[in-house]
Formats: C-alpha cells, sequence, structure tokens
C-alpha cells in the first residue's frame, strides 16, 4: 500500500500541493504545512520524469505522498516514475476506456501489463506484485469526450480514481477557463464526474487551484482536492509579508 492509499482509507479527504518547477524545498514545505500530497507536473510543468526520480527520492523520509501528472499513456515515463517511488499516477486527457486501461497497463508487470523490471530504488524492494499494488493510476476527465464515456473509463479493472482538470474541461465545453467554478453546465459535469467515481468505488479528485474552491469541491464529494502550486503559495505568502512591511496602522 502506497503513502496516497494508505491516507485516503484512514482520512475523508486529502490535501495537495502542486510542482510544476525544480525545487528542493517545495515539497517539504506543503509536507511541514500539513499538506498529504505534492503532485508533481511533467505535462504543463518544468520538470521531465528524471527531475521527478531524483525529487521522489528525497521525499522518501518526508511525510507527504506523492502523485505524478503525466501528458499521456506511453508506457516508458510511466514507468520510470511507478520504479523511482510515485504513489499515484495521473494521465491526462483521458478521452475513453482504451486509454485509461493503457495506463493501467504501464503500471502493471506481464501478464496483466506492459511494465518493464526495473527497481530503481532498493529500498521498494523486488516483489513484482508489491510494486504494482502501490501506484494508482488516476484518470484525468477534462473533455466534453471524456465526459461522455465517463462511465466506460469508470469501468476499467485497476483504476484508482479519476482526477479532474476544470480548466480544460471548460474550454472542451465552449467556456473560458475561468468560468470553471461559475458557469452552471461545467459544475453540472463536475458533480457528474464525481458521482460517477464513487458509484464505481473509485476517489474522485480534482485541481481546485485555491482554498476557496478546494473547499467547494469538498462539500461536493471530492476526496483528493489539489490546492495550490508552489509558485501561488509562494506569492501569496510573499503578498502577506509585504502588506504586513508596508502597514501603517
Amino acid at each position: 500500500m502506497s503513502r496516497l492509499e494508505d491516507l485516503l482509507a484512514g482520512k475523508q479527504r486529502v490535501w495537495g500541493g502542486w510542482v510544476v518547477g525544480p525545487t528542493m524545498i517545495g515539497p517539504e514545505e506543503f509536507a511541514c504545512a500539513g499538506y498529504d500530497y505534492v503532485g508533481f507536473d511533467v505535462q504543463h510543468g518544468y520538470l521531465d520524469d528524471a527531475d521527478v526520480a531524483l525529487l521522489l527520492r528525497r521525499l522518501e523520509h518526508v511525510p507527504i505522498a506523492a502523485a505524478v501528472r503525466l501528458p499521456s499513456a506511453d508506457p516508458a515515463p510511466i514507468g520510470r516514475v511507478s520504479d523511482a517511488g510515485a504513489d499515484a499516477v495521473i494521465v491526462a486527457m483521458v478521452e475513453s476506456a482504451e486509454q485509461a486501461a493503457a495506463a493501467v497497463a504501464a503500471t502493471r508487470f506481464p501478464p496483466a501489463g506492459v511494465r518493464s523490471f526495473g527497481p530503481l530504488r532498493a529500498s521498494l524492494g523486488h516483489d513484482p506484485a508489491a510494486l504494482e499494488s502501490r501506484v494508482g493510476v488516476f484518470a484525468m476527465i477534462e473533455t466534453a469526450q471524456g465526459l461522455s464515456a465517463l462511465d466506460e473509463i469508470c469501468a476499467v479493472p485497476g483504476l484508482a480514481g479519476l482526477y479532474v482538470g476544470p480548466a480544460d474541461l471548460a474550454i472542451s465545453m465552449g467556456h473560458r477557463p475561468a468560468d470553471a467554478w461559475t458557469e452552471p453546465s461545467v459544475r453540472h459535469a463536475m458533480i457528474r464526474i464525481q458521482a460517477a467515481a464513487a458509484a464505481a468505488g473509485l476517489v474522485a479528485g480534482i485541481h481546485a487551484g485555491s482554498g476557496k474552491a478546494g473547499h467547494a469541491m469538498a462539500e461536493l464529494g471530492f476526496r483528493m482536492i489539489t490546492l495550490a502550486s508552489e509558485s501561488q503559495a509562494l506569492r501569496r505568502g510573499a503578498a502577506e509579508h509585504l502588506k504586513e512591511a508596508q502597514w501603517n496602522g
């Protein structure tokens, strides 16, 4: 069982931070702030899977779970971050059951999947079954096409959960990214995704991007909620320090 799976088994919801660039202290600061997990962004961030492997190694003795977002179900990078100790992989732009099944297969060894055996971290051991079981696969539902295939995606064996990308979902439904939280049709789509995940026994996750949006999504039943990236947290903290310094009473 991975750290993330263990947390989800014991808590109604888990809160996450997000890392989009090389950093030595960002994930540790999220851990110190009480966050449950950190996500490393290989899709939109300035990271590749080699960067993520080094960051994951640094977190071996830090009390925080780690997920990695990847742009596709390509088995090579999924296998590498799994070998490096990712607790979960979040695969972007999943629009069919076949794509979701390919993502799961990339974390499983033959005959169940296509993952090549290459243990990178000695601390994780060499038991294929244990290595397989510790990596959860989350399919990102963030397009109208993915929404239309929702039930089929939820039925894919081995899937751990669904993860909503609100901005892309809003765009694919004909709205601006900023309208993701206010447009009724997009909100209804989010509710539909959460309900489908819960009915299938899957974890419903979402990229909230702020504490306010995260609170609203928790009220809708989402269990894995990403609040802010390290750049957002830095900007907000820096602004508060500057405001305090310039305060005139």
